[in-house]
């Protein structure tokens, strides 16, 4: 239709161009299209009209003003679609009006289309040198925005860039981490494909195999893509394909049974009604333009009158196929002539399907947009009115940059674009559901909008339905999350989202899913059994509560009762003859330092502190020492003893009492000095032993000074040597209670124990070390008393007549 300035429309009607061969003798044959009409491009074709007759009739805008169309078919194909570009280039022939001043009827102004992507991009390089304006409805490559080389390039459809983000967010959203992929090998496809597949490596996903396929390749080709689908093991496919692409794809798998797939699908295919007949895609969901309502298209898709229908190739073409007849009087044989009696206001077709106008609406709003561009240049505001000059000459340039500066509303739906030429993206999230009665159908379950805040983008506000119809969101991952206590190991060749679950090792944990790493417990935790949390290490140390703590206790207060009911009896029988002839003072000075020795072992019992540490090692090596100066004081008395007997000998007044006092004196105050060097140079402090056990902690004296501690037990040991040497030498003196010969074994018993007690101290881990310690206190102290006391006490209570000194000294008996 001509008209003051004409819009120039261009869509993918027919599916298919006819082949041709070309001999290169002749002239080829002029491009046409092939295959079955595409009734869902019709109605995009005739919502431009729809949209000029409706400008056309407005006194707001562009009053007086007549738009014009001239709308072609490019066949969904690059060749045809490039010969359309170049006609509405060139434009019609001039018609002159007879005044001086000429119509423009012939000059196209700006162009809406094309359908897909690759179209548009062969279009927009034939037309963009020249500046004439493209407004796509449906080419969502996201190349598309790249000014540069699309100049002249607007769309009201968002770009897939978009559209992408939110595919690769929608399926992060439901934990799916494996899937699958399919494409057009088009512009659309390859460059939606490749924006999804990098926002979705950002998100962690990984992509199982990655397919191209087109509508012209080899059924063997499309079968290879569908048995790839049928074999994977990720349960979700990603589809960035158009509608005529997907819709062999899935014919192919309908062919044979598949395992049930989540689809995921592009605006392309997924919301096209044609698609809705594959019913084995149920659950499908995807992102969609936002529903509209048009009032008055559908009366105007239905109103075609008989002249209209014969007068419009395409209309015929469609009328013919919808109610399988002929238009006029020649049909062929068997063919049924079209009677008048079809009825379009019952025909099912998307066609005639307004019930869901996503796309219609982008081209309507691309209309507008043009029309208002137009309006800007050629119509003045003044006084309330409007006035316009359709002989005003514009070009394509000023069209141009009108479009880039419109900013409106129509129907509620707001128009503007950003500075490549795309508008704000919002998208409805749409869900293949079946209706009570059956038939499936789109259902918006939820809403994406690109200009809210990160993370608040997308919202839902429906239940969906799932593959096969399920309720319960599907699992497609390649490895099962590893849970806390476990780590990922990649597999080797395979993904990052295939992997293995490793535990924790020792001591350490992994609190999160999927942890990557596992890390250590701060030094006094240790990790629970299943190493997901770290608690505090269990504390110990020889405690008095526990068993053997409580029996090294009851043995030590036992042996100090042992000592003091020992002192006691020798205490009542000190003027009896075998009390007297073993000197008391020094028996009694025994008796009071085997209690210290039996009592300072409870210092080793409890939690170590830095009084207990000293006292412990202090108390145990002066009190020892003592003890083995009163035992080696009796045996030199002894040996002194056996010498005074002697005619001439004189040796018992260079070794009296204050000589065996100050014998006690000087070998205790020695220990004593090295003990005060000891804890002032470098004292035993208490520590928490970390490291002997991993899995708790142990309380325990560290010693300081090594030196000082070994001195201490050296000096000991020294003493009990040469203790143990003099009690060997006078073990045979003739005597009816030979007292060195019991020195002797107490002090054999003493070196056995501590010769022991080295390599136990050392080896004996955590508190047993301590419990080792205490023992051969407490073993040495019994073998003292034992040995040296428990006769004397036998024959003072039970066998009083040998307790005389008649006894004493006779040299004929032998007193066992």
């Amino acid at each position: 239709m001509d008209g003051d300035f004409v819009i120039g429309g261009v869509f993918s009607i027919h599916d298919y161009m006819h082949t041709v061969k070309h001999n290169y003798t002749s002239m080829p044959e002029p491009l046409r299209c092939a295959g079955s009409m595409n009734s869902r491009e019709l109605r995009f074709s005739r919502a431009v009209i729809f949209a000029i007759e409706e400008i056309n009739n407005s006194m707001e805008l562009l009053p007086g003003i007549r738009l014009g169309y001239q709308i072609h078919d490019s066949c969904a194909s690059v060749p045809v679609a490039v010969q359309v570009a170049f006609q509405l280039t060139n434009g019609l022939h001039p018609v002159f009006d007879t005044g001086e001043k000429c119509s423009q009827s012939g000059m196209v102004t700006a162009i809406v289309g094309e359908s897909g992507s690759t179209p548009s991009i062969s279009m927009s390089r034939v037309i963009g040198p020249f500046n004439i304006p493209q407004v796509s409805h449906f080419a969502t490559c996201a190349c598309l925005s790249d000014k540069q080389q699309y100049p002249s390039f607007f769309r009201t459809i968002p770009s897939d860039q978009f559209q992408a983000d939110a595919l690769a967010k929608l399926v992060k959203h439901f934990g799916w981490t494996w899937i699958g992929a399919v494409r057009s090998d088009s512009d659309y496809g390859n460059n939606g494909m490749a924006s999804f597949l990098h926002a979705a490596r950002k998100e962690g996903i990984c992509v199982e195999y990655s397919e191209s396929f087109y509508r012209t390749h080899p059924r063997s080709r499309i079968r290879r893509v569908a048995d790839v689908i049928r074999r994977s093991t990720a349960m979700v496919v990603v589809a960035f394909a158009a509608s005529g692409d997907m819709r062999i794809l899935l014919e192919e798998l309908a062919r044979q049974p598949s395992p049930p797939r989540q689809w995921i699908g592009s605006e392309a295919w997924l919301t096209d009604p044609d698609m809705l007949r594959f019913s084995f895609c149920v659950g499908a969901i995807g992102f969609g333009i936002q529903q509209s309502v048009i009032p008055g298209l559908r009366e105007f898709l239905l109103d075609l009158t008989p002249a209209e229908v014969a007068g419009s190739q395409q209309l015929t073409e469609f009328w013919e196929g919808a109610f399988n007849c002929r238009l006029g009087k020649t049909a062929g044989t068997g063919e049924r002539v079209c009677d008048g009696t079809e009825d379009i206001q019952k025909l099912q077709s998307p066609y005639t399907d307004t019930s869901q106008l996503r796309i219609t609406n982008m081209v309507y709003k691309a209309v507008y947009a043009i029309a208002h561009a137009i309006h800007n240049l050629v119509c003045q505001e003044s006084n309330s009115t409007t006035q316009c000059d359709r002989f005003t000459k514009i070009e394509p340039t000023q069209v141009q940059g009108q479009l880039k500066r419109v900013n409106f509303s129509r129907n509620g739906y707001p128009v503007s674009f950003d500075a490549n030429g795309d508008p704000v993206a919002t998208y409805e999230l749409v869900n293949w559901q079946r209706s009570e009665s059956g038939s499936m159908e789109f259902v918006t379950v939820g809403h994406y909008d690109a200009s809210l805040p990160a993370g608040q983008e997308f919202r839902m506000y429906r239940n969906l339905t799932w593959a096969e119809g399920g309720t319960q969101v599907p699992v497609s991952v390649c490895s099962e999350s590893c849970p806390p206590g476990t780590r990922k190991v990649l597999q080797r060749r395979r993904p990052v989202c295939c992997y293995d679950c490793i535990p924790c090792p020792e001591g350490e944990i992994s609190s999160t899913t999927d942890s990557p790493d596992c890390f250590p417990c701060p030094e006094e935790f240790w990790p629970n059994a299943e190493r997901n949390v770290c608690f505090p290490k269990p504390v110990e140390f020889l405690s008095f509560h526990e068993v053997l703590g409580i029996i090294l206790a009851t043995f030590s207060v036992g042996g100090a009762c042992l000592a003091i009911v020992t002192a006691t009896v020798f205490f009542r029988h000190r003027a009896s003859a075998i009390v007297r002839a073993n000197n008391s003072e020094l028996s009694f000075l025994l008796l009071f330092s085997l209690t210290l020795c039996f009592l300072c072992s409870l210092t080793f019992i409890g939690p170590p502190s830095e009084w207990s540490c000293m006292l412990r090692h202090t108390a145990f090596g002066i009190a020892f020492v003592l003890c083995i100066s009163c035992v080696l004081g009796k045996t030199l008395v002894v040996l002194m003893a056996f010498r005074a007997t002697l005619p001439g000998s004189n040796v018992m007044k260079w070794f009296g009492p204050a000589q065996q006092r100050m014998t006690v004196l000087s070998f205790t105050i020695i220990q004593a000095l090295i003990c005060t060097l000891w804890l002032v140079l470098n004292p035993p402090f208490p520590i928490k032993n970390l490291t002997t056990y991993k899995e708790r902690i142990i309380l325990e004296c560290a010693l300081g000074s090594a030196i000082g501690f070994w001195a201490v037990l050296g000096y000991i040991g020294l003493l009990a040597v040469f203790c143990f040497v003099l009690a060997v030498l006078a073990r045979k003196l003739p005597d009816n209670f030979n007292e060195a010969k019991l020195i002797t074994f107490s002090m054999l018993i003493f070196c056995a124990v501590w010769i022991t007690f080295i390599p136990a101290y050392v080896s004996s881990p955590g508190k047993f070390t301590v419990a080792v310690e205490i023992f051969a206190i407490l073993a040495s102290s019994f073998g003292l008393i034992l040995c040296i006391f428990a006769p004397k006490c036998f024959i003072i209570l039970f066998r009083p007549e040998k307790n005389t000194k008649k006894h004493m000294m006779s040299k004929n008996e032998v007193c066992n």
